[in-house]
């Protein structure tokens, strides 16, 4: 990883923070995406610590919008000449409902329309520097789940646990998506489910559910652990030419039926395509 350029969102805790400071003491240059300014900069002082020599940077943005997803993403492809790896890494769940002030559902928002909005808006980027990669942070929360296009913004009724599934389950479709879009651009796209990690997640989510998941993480993996895959997909020249597929404790792993579903996969591209206002 000598002299490259990483991007990743999520990294100022939890796996996201492990697999950018492994990925700085591996030699690359990380460009990280956070929303708050002390976690940020805390995490980038770390790398500093990991990478004396190199010039980590950070951008600050709200993921579940937008607007301010699109604007970072256009400051990140104007400061960087070249990056070779994105990691969308980035995600939440919520208790209750919540609607951003783009109509969408704030799950859905966060972590599906965040990793496409980014990813569209560093596309040329990750292709003047092929060969590249993209890696999303995916889950096996998918097991269980499918889509119904018609409610994505969970109109109907609402389980946060359902609704999260289902956000990871859209992850690895939209993986599927971009490997056929990116084929022959020299860009791979890979997913991962990084087990279940004991990181900040949930933490914040409010009511009941904060509190089972802090009773769940006495029986988590460490984020050490977690964090594993993340850096294999982004490093390892064993996956320099797999695209497509979706990886568990640093192997490829089946996803269910539904996440294999590549047609909805196309219609859920169309759908997301149309909320980002891309034409």
């Amino acid at each position: 990883m000598q002299g490259k350029v990483v991007v990743i969102t999520g990294a100022t805790s939890g796996i996201g923070q492990i697999a950018a400071e492994r990925l700085a003491g591996m030699g690359a240059r990380m460009v990280l995406v956070a929303r708050d300014k002390a976690r940020g900069e805390a995490a980038l002082a770390r790398l500093r610590t990991a990478n004396p020599s190199a010039n980590h940077t950070i951008h600050y943005a709200d993921l579940s919008s937008v607007a301010d997803t699109k604007r970072v993403a256009a400051e990140i492809a104007a400061a960087e000449p070249r990056i070779d790896v994105l990691i969308n890494n980035a995600g939440a769940v919520f208790s209750s409902r919540q609607v951003t002030p783009d109509g969408l559902e704030m799950t859905f928002a966060t972590n599906h329309m965040a990793y496409w909005i980014m990813t569209h808006g560093l596309r040329e980027r990750l292709v003047a520097s092929k060969p590249s990669r993209v890696v999303s942070t995916a889950s096996d929360a998918h097991k269980g789940q499918s889509l119904d296009l018609d409610d994505l913004q969970a109109t109907k009724s609402y389980s946060a646990f359902k609704v999260y599934g289902r956000s990871k389950l859209a992850n690895i479709l939209f993986t599927r998506a971009l490997a056929r879009r990116t084929e022959k651009a020299g860009v791979t796209a890979n997913c991962l489910h990084p087990g279940f990690v004991a990181t900040r997640f949930g933490d914040r989510s409010g009511g009941l559910l904060s509190i089972v998941i802090r009773v769940a993480k006495m029986f988590a993996i460490t984020p050490e652990k977690g964090a594993e895959t993340i850096v294999y997909l982004a490093s390892s020249p064993d996956v320099a030419e797999v695209s497509g597929q979706y990886f568990y404790q640093s192997r490829p792993a089946t996803p269910t039926k539904q996440a294999l579903d590549d047609a909805t996969g196309e219609k859920l591209w169309e759908i997301t395509k149309k909320l980002a206002g891309v034409s």
